[in-house]
């Protein structure tokens, strides 16, 4: 059994740890603890962790612009998949995100990363393919 709790920023090193050995997930300049720390606390208790005892198993991070949710970092350690920890951090991040009024909400896949666009499209999630999406890195290299 697993609990889901908010994250913090004493949970870093565990959730950077678990990020790190997740095949298909990029960690990035703009991951950094600093970056991590400002993120959490401009979106207090949006990302969520999945617990096994006092193991971090899982991971969701969410946050939002006032109009639509953004979720980043969904994981769960390959041996914890199968459980429905997935699916129990997506719905509990995105009833979280709804209890502040926002009812849409993104996710960001890179296209190499065939397992995370197959769990959201049985999820029901739209594949957009109608928008591009551009990004600009003021003061940064090319993994900001």
């Amino acid at each position: 059994m697993f609990s889901i709790v908010p994250m913090t920023i004493d949970d870093y090193d565990s959730v950077m740890d678990l990020l790190r050995k997740t095949p298909g997930v990029t960690f990035r300049d703009a991951d950094s603890y600093e970056n991590t720390r400002r993120y959490l606390e401009r979106n207090p208790e949006l990302s969520l962790l999945a617990k096994v005892g006092d193991e971090t198993v899982g991971c969701i991070m969410s946050g939002h612009d006032g109009r639509r949710g953004y979720l980043q970092h969904l994981v769960v350690a390959p041996m914890h998949r199968r459980k429905g920890i997935a699916n129990a951090l997506v719905e509990a991040c995105l009833a979280r995100l709804a209890s502040l009024g926002i009812t849409k909400s993104h996710i960001d896949v890179i296209r190499t990363n065939l397992d995370a666009q197959k769990f959201w499209e049985k999820q029901g999630w739209n594949l957009r393919e109608d928008i591009y999406r551009y990004s600009f890195i003021r003061n940064g290299g090319p993994d900001s």
